[in-house]
C-alpha cells in the first residue's frame, strides 16, 4: 500500500549500526511513538551484540538479502550504511516496495539523486533524506529571526562547522577512494549547503576551495564554499577539522541588523553520550554548574545564545541576546510518520537532496578549475 494505516506502529528496518545507525537513527526511531524498530542489519559481530543489548526485542540480520525476505513485515527501511551503499540500497528498497529514509548524502551525483526520486514516484513510495541539521537549535533560531524580518534584507550569510581533529582516523569517510563519497565537502558540506538553500533558495554561482591539510589525510579536511543565490544573498560556508579555535557558527549581515552565534547544537553530543529525547533530568553536556537546572532536549545553555546587533543613529548600536529555540531532531521522524500516513509531504525530499548535490559537484569542479562556476537551474 502507498500509505501506512493511521493507528498501527510503523515497523522499521535499519540498515547499518555504525555511527549513523546507532547514534542518529535508532535512538530517534525508538523515541517516536509512531515507530517500532523491528530489524537491524549489520555484519559486524560486535555491533550485533551492541544492538541486541540495547534493543533486546529487535531481529538482527547479517545481510540486506535477509532483510528483503522480511519486506512484507516492514513499513519503512532506513539506510544508515556507508555512503557508497546509499544508491544501491535505496534502489533495492524502492523496488521491493518499501518506503525509505537515506542518511545524507543521498548520492555522489545529482543525476543519481534525481533517478532515485523518479523511481520513488514510479513505484509510489516515499523517499526522504536525513538532513537532521534543519532541526539544530541555532538554525531554527536564525530561521525564525529571518522569517520575522529581524535582520531586514540578508546580505551575507556565514556558516561554519569547524572542529579540531588533527590526526586522520582512517575511517571510510576519510578514504581517498572516490567511490566512498567521503571528505568534508560531502559530509559537513551536505548540511551547510542544505541549510543555505532552505534559507535563501536556489544558487546561481559557486566558488570553492577544497583542500587537504593534515599529514596522511587522503581527502579534503579544510573546505570553503561561496554561493551566490538567485535572490542576491551571498553564502560563505566553511567546514574543517583543523580549527583549534572555531569561528562563529553563524555570522549574518542584514540591512537592519546582524546576528552572531557561537557553539554547536547540543543534540549530537547528547546522542553520542547515550541519551535519548524524552529522558528526564539529564543536563546538556555544554551546560556548566552555574547554568541553572537541567535542560530539556535540544535546549542550549544561555552562554551559547546568539547576539542580535542593531545600528543606532545617535546612541550607537544596541545589542540583545537571543534565546535559542530548542533543537528537535525527533521532528524529522515525526515528519516521516506524517508522510507515510499520507498527511504531509516528506520532511526532506530526494529532489532537495539533488539540488544540494548539484552544488557540491559544482564546488568540486570549481576547486579543480580555481574559478567560479554557474549552477544549472539556479
Amino acid at each position: 500500500m502507498t500509505t501506512a494505516s493511521k493507528g498501527a506502529e510503523l515497523r522499521t528496518g535499519l540498515i547499518g549500526y555504525g555511527l549513523a545507525g546507532s547514534v542518529f537513527h535508532a535512538p530517534l526511531i525508538t523515541t517516536i511513538e509512531d515507530f517500532s524498530l523491528d530489524i537491524i542489519v549489520t555484519a559486524n559481530p560486535e555491533r550485533q551484540k551492541s544492538a541486541l543489548a540495547r534493543y533486546p526485542g529487535v531481529l538482527v540480520l547479517a545481510s540486506t538479502d535477509e532483510l528483503w525476505e522480511h519486506a512484507d513485515d516492514l513499513d519503512l527501511v532506513v539506510v544508515a550504511s556507508p555512503n557508497r551503499t546509499h544508491v544501491p540500497l535505496a534502489t533495492a528498497a524502492l523496488q521491493t516496495g518499501l518506503p525509505v529514509v537515506v542518511d545524507k548524502p543521498l548520492s555522489a551525483t545529482a543525476a543519481e539523486a534525481l533517478s532515485l526520486a523518479n523511481l520513488a514516484d514510479e513505484v509510489g513510495r516515499m523517499l526522504s533524506v536525513y538532513q537532521n541539521r534543519r532541526w539544530d537549535s541555532d538554525f531554527l533560531t536564525l530561521r525564525g529571526l529571518i522569517e520575522a524580518g529581524e535582520l531586514g534584507d540578508v546580505w551575507r550569510y556565514e556558516s561554519r562547522f569547524e572542529r579540531w581533529r588533527p590526526t586522520p582516523s582512517g575511517a571510510w569517510r576519510e578514504s581517498g577512494d572516490p567511490g566512498e563519497v567521503g571528505g568534508l565537502l560531502y559530509d559537513l558540506g551536505s548540511h551547510l549547503v542544505d541549510q543555505a538553500l532552505v534559507l535563501f533558495g536556489p544558487v546561481s554561482t559557486v566558488y570553492a576551495e577544497v583542500l587537504v591539510r593534515r599529514a596522511g589525510a587522503q581527502t579534503d579536511d579544510d573546505s570553503f564554499v561561496a554561493l551566490e543565490h538567485a535572490s542576491g544573498v551571498r553564502s560563505h560556508l566553511w567546514m574543517n577539522v583543523i580549527a583549534a579555535q572555531p569561528g562563529p557558527r553563524f555570522s549574518v549581515l542584514g540591512s537592519e541588523a546582524s546576528f552572531v552565534k557561537y557553539g554547536l547544537d547540543p543534540q549530537e553530543a547528547r546522542l553520542r553520550s547515550g541519551e535519548r529525547p524524552g529522558q528526564p533530568g539529564a543536563p546538556a553536556p555544554a551546560a556548566g554548574p552555574a547554568e541553572g537546572p537541567p535542560k530539556q532536549w535540544g535546549e542550549e545553555p544561555e552562554s551559547a545564545w546568539g547576539t542580535l546587533t542593531r545600528p543606532g543613529a545617535t546612541s550607537g548600536p544596541t545589542q540583545r541576546t537571543v534565546p535559542s529555540v530548542p533543537g528537535d531532531y525527533p521532528a524529522y521522524y515525526r515528519g516521516v510518520a506524517a508522510a507515510l500516513r499520507g498527511a504531509a509531504p516528506p520532511p526532506v525530499t530526494a529532489r532537495e537532496a539533488a539540488a544540494t548535490t548539484a552544488i557540491l559537484e559544482a564546488a568540486r569542479a570549481s576547486a579543480r578549475q580555481q574559478r567560479p562556476l554557474d549552477v544549472a537551474g539556479g
